[in-house]
């Protein structure tokens, strides 16, 4: 990136756009040019654990898929010798005289997502990380760990290439450090460390992990049950600061120093330690920042503000992922989402003007003979560890009508996809069988793959023989080939059966409904209308703003009433949002592009009905805080929540300046039994509280009673800043929670002190609460929308990483707290990022069915309405015939599940892709001998 001029909406890009030496369209990734190259460099994405030569792939699924020449160590760019690449290049891919090029670029907006760098722990001498072989980073054990990676998996030491017996992961390697300039918190350490620890006693059942930590931070949707799963597996956590490393010469293994919770000094000595480094901003983010024109944070973080969490300092660039600030995965796709939202707003006058849709060759006539082509996919340990992928390849070849069989490295690869396009023409395949991994990830790439070499892309079958073999028989290899066999053979059974079938397109109602009308769902309302759709709005309350209508102070100083009224305004002039207030969601019907909600507006008395069709729905109801059974709270008007407490000095700030003792006890109604997730919030929350009591009244003394502390990210921050405003802060487990007694009007609040190791006894003047945020009664709306539930009541996503906004029932889009508990700047980005994918559908204008979908037919159908009952997503219903009543397939709705099918009286109802007369083909083939 050289320069970067303009305005939003007309911006002039200038790129300088490095030789890769290789012509992108010409080559295959055959790999022949690197076996001639004489020179190996380091690997730099396997963390120099092992070498690459000087012309490679990246990684084995780079895209694109094409090979690259590292210019400071080729010998012909260097000294004008070799060229032996060049020679060998069967397709002339190969072009050493390649140049820089100027590439000028006008655009309408930006984002930027560069990413971030790990924490160089040399800058940590203490643990000895480039002096002690047997320390090494986390991300260089994730490439141990990877099944692809340097060593296939098995976890060996540097010294002496033996597995270790003893792994220790230090935290905070770089993170939460004022020395090394990072005292933010990184935010994914601690997932990512227990998540290794794991997959590490997966490989090796018999290790014994420990990890030292000083706050575990497992905030996220599911993180804190992946925490306690940790413990469960036998992993030990120790809460202290490890000090220092030491090397023991004769084994080159290491004792751990480190200062325990109360001060003690222990040590322990480990086979291999792994530290987990913290991130940094990308190394090129100053200069990148400078070309843009944006501000950065005092981390060399892209700023933002709390209520825009998307947007620079420059109007019409947006930022997506790390480069706003340390996240995990989930995070990362929905901001990313998020971005291109209010790109697309930016934008939506000029929606569609560029865009040229994808064409395919004819469906060509494929006969009344199969001719099966089968491709063994070998993917490195993944597969090709446990199975023996040459004996499946060559058992192939000896089922009927197979005329093809071919074992690929990785068949997914772009170099793959266009060989399986040749090979289909080559030998007049009309039907093609894939044994790879899963489906559900990979199929719609070889059904593409089948339409560009011109056959119906339904004419795909694939055998999973990762999941279902590699990695479930991983210690029974033979067998695992066996079963690999026995799939293959199933797929290929019912690939004689195949035939082409048609996608159906259905028009969609270019309008959304929201339903919920907090901040994430005015937010959501805002980004749809700002794309150029209408949108309805419904809010269940008289009043919009939710939870937000509560919160009167943020850390960091920003106004929450200005930013709240300014929203509100905003939903409520805007010509496309239709707001309907005290109003809530009598019955959903339809499908994805046509449903047909009905409202119930309550006025009084009375309730107005009103009904309304739109394409997509958003669900953004909210939480809501836990009101506690415990801890005196509502038997002692000096007993309160956050919320309460933030309330009561907004209103009258001056009845803080009596005060001299608050107490505050985190966790309550969190990361216990009964929900045993953490609400997220609760940390940030009390921490800006009590710097609001702080400020209020210096003088009162504050004590914050606490499990762990997860001010996560730069919230770090403000923690500092609490400690130095003179906030205690005391620790307690869950085994020995805080006690709160009340005698002759005396509140008494008693807690063990791990540090001292001794009682301590509060007689505070308030007691505030940090309650759990709850779900709110999802289970009515779920039902409507046959939506799935979390055990804690909040809805499921259809995938935490992939799809973090979606639904598994098409249309239907997510965000805010109905999803998770999250503060306002992740709901905000999680509204935007479900209007971006809500929008996708109604841009489009169409939306298309995939053939796996059921079909009735009538004439056989007697109308029990049994396919009725059962279908979990209000796909078949029964209508009205001249012959009495049918069922009938909403193809829009159905997810080609089966239910339906499988439960028919009298077999009337059949599945693309799913015949009975294809399932008895398996079946059959699975018991041949």
């Amino acid at each position: 990136m050289e320069r970067v001029e303009g305005e939003a909406g007309a911006f002039s890009v200038r790129l300088r756009k490095k030789p890769r030496y290789v012509i992108q369209e010409k080559c295959t990734a055959c790999g022949t040019c690197a076996e001639y190259c004489p020179i190996e460099i380091r690997d730099d994405y396997n963390l120099g654990l092992d070498k690459v030569k000087c012309i490679y792939v990246p990684y084995a699924q780079a895209v694109p898929a094409c090979y690259t020449v590292d210019q400071s160590a080729c010998l012909y760019l260097n000294l004008k010798e070799c060229r032996q690449c060049e020679q060998a290049c069967g397709t002339d891919a190969i072009d050493l005289d390649q140049k820089e090029e100027i590439v000028n670029l006008e655009v309408g907006s930006i984002i930027l997502s560069p990413g971030l760098t790990e924490f160089n722990a040399k800058r940590k001498a203490e643990y000895g990380y480039g002096r002690f072989a047997n320390v090494m980073t986390s991300i260089e054990f994730e490439r141990v760990l990877c099944a692809s990676g340097p060593f296939m998996g098995h976890i060996e030491r540097a010294s002496d290439k033996k597995t270790p017996r003893r792994i220790a992961f230090l935290q905070c390697v770089g993170s939460r450090d004022l020395t090394v300039g990072n005292p933010y918190c990184s935010s994914v350490c601690c997932m990512y460390a227990i998540k290794e620890a794991i997959v590490a006693l997966e490989h090796e059942p018999s290790l014994a992990v420990t990890i030292f930590y000083m706050d575990m931070r497992t905030q996220g949707k599911g993180f804190e049950e992946f925490y306690e799963r940790g413990k469960q597996q036998g992993i030990s956590f120790v809460r202290s600061k490890v000090t220092s490393l030491k090397e023991l010469p004769d084994t080159k293994n290491l004792i751990v120093h480190y200062a325990e919770e109360d001060g003690r000094l222990k040590e322990q000595e480990f086979d291999l330690v792994v530290l987990s480094v913290g991130l940094e901003a990308a190394g090129k983010a100053s200069e990148l920042a400078h070309t843009m024109g944006i501000r950065l944070n005092d981390y060399r973080f892209s700023r933002t503000e709390l209520f825009s969490p998307i947007r620079t300092s420059r109007e019409g660039i947006f930022v997506a992922g790390a480069f706003q600030g340390p996240k995990d995965i989930p995070e990362t796709v929905i901001q990313s989402s998020g971005s291109v939202a209010s790109a697309s707003s930016l934008l939506a006058s000029a929606r569609g003007s560029l865009v040229e849709e994808q064409t395919y060759p004819e469906e060509i006539p494929i006969g009344d003979e199969p001719r099966i082509g089968v491709f063994v996919c070998h993917c490195g340990i993944n597969i090709a560890g446990v199975v023996d992928v040459q004996a499946v390849k060559e058992y192939a070849r000896t089922l009927p009508h197979v005329v093809f069989a071919e074992q690929n490295y990785y068949s997914c690869s772009q170099d793959n996809q266009e060989n399986i396009k040749n090979l289909i023409r080559e030998h007049s395949l009309n039907r093609v069988v894939v044994t790879a991994c899963s489906p559900r990830t990979h199929e719609p790439l070889f059904q593409d793959t089948l339409r560009e070499a011109g056959l119906n892309k339904c004419l795909f079958e694939m055998a999973n023989i990762r999941d279902q073999c590699s990695w479930v028989h991983m210690q029974e290899k033979e067998a695992a080939t066996e079963k690999a066999k026995d799939l293959l053979r199933m797929a290929v059974a019912k690939a004689n059966l195949l035939s082409p079938l048609k996608d159906q397109t259905v028009p969609v109602v270019q309008r959304g409904l929201v339903i919920g009308g907090g901040v994430a769902g005015m937010t959501a309302a805002l980004e749809l209308a700002e794309q150029g759709f209408e949108c309805t709005l419904v809010e269940k309350e008289e009043e919009l703003g939710g939870n937000f209508n509560r919160i009167h102070y943020t850390l960091g100083g920003s106004d929450p009433h200005q930013f709240l009224q300014e929203l509100k305004g905003r939903v409520m002039d805007h010509e496309r949002i239709a707001v309907h207030t005290k109003t809530e969601i009598a019955s959903v019907t339809g499908y994805v592009g046509n449903f047909k909600t009905a409202l119930a507006a309550h006025n009084g008395k009375e309730a107005k009905a009103l009904e309304i069709e739109h394409g997509v729905i958003i669900v953004a109801t909210g939480a809501a805080e836990y009101k506690p059974t415990e801890y005196c709270y509502g038997g002692d008007e000096r007993v309160l929540t956050q919320v309460e407490l933030e309330e009561k000095m907004y209103a009258d700030p001056r009845s803080i300046s009596s005060l001299k003792q608050v107490v505050m006890i985190q966790c309550v109604g969190s990361r216990e039994k009964e929900r045993p997730y953490c609400s997220k919030l609760c940390c940030s929350k009390a921490i800006k509280n009590a710097l609001t009591i702080k400020k209020l009244n210096p003088a009162c003394e504050v004590a914050v009673l606490y499990r762990d502390i997860r001010t996560y990210g730069f919230r770090e921050d403000f923690y500092s800043k609490a400690r130095a405003a003179g906030v205690l802060f005391i620790r307690y487990d869950l085994d020995s929670k805080p006690e709160v007694t009340q005698a002759g009007g005396t509140l008494s609040v008693a807690v063990t002190d791990p540090l001292l190791g001794e009682r301590l006894v509060f007689k505070p003047d308030m007691l505030v609460l940090s309650a759990a945020v709850v779900s709110r009664d999802n289970e009515g709306l779920s039902r409507l929308l046959k939506l799935p539930l979390t055990q804690d009541g909040f809805f499921l996503e259809a995938h935490v990483k992939l799809r973090p906004v979606d639904f598994a029932v098409d249309g239907i889009f997510l965000c805010g707290l109905a999803h998770f508990p999250k503060p306002v700047d992740e709901a905000i980005a999680q509204a935007a990022a479900a209007a971006a994918r809500a929008a996708i559908p109604l841009a489009k204008g169409k939306v298309a069915v995939e053939p796996i979908v059921s079909c009735v037919d009538q004439a056989q159908c007697f109308g029990c309405g049994i396919c009725e009952y059962l279908c979990p997503y209000n796909a078949i219903r029964l209508v009205e015939t001249e012959k009495g009543k049918k069922a009938e397939t909403v193809s829009a709705s159905c997810k080609g599940c089966g239910l339906c099918a499988s439960h028919c009286p009298r077999r009337t109802i059949t599945m693309g892709r799913f015949t009975s007369r294809q399932i008895e083909a398996q079946i059959h083939a699975m018991m041949a001998d």
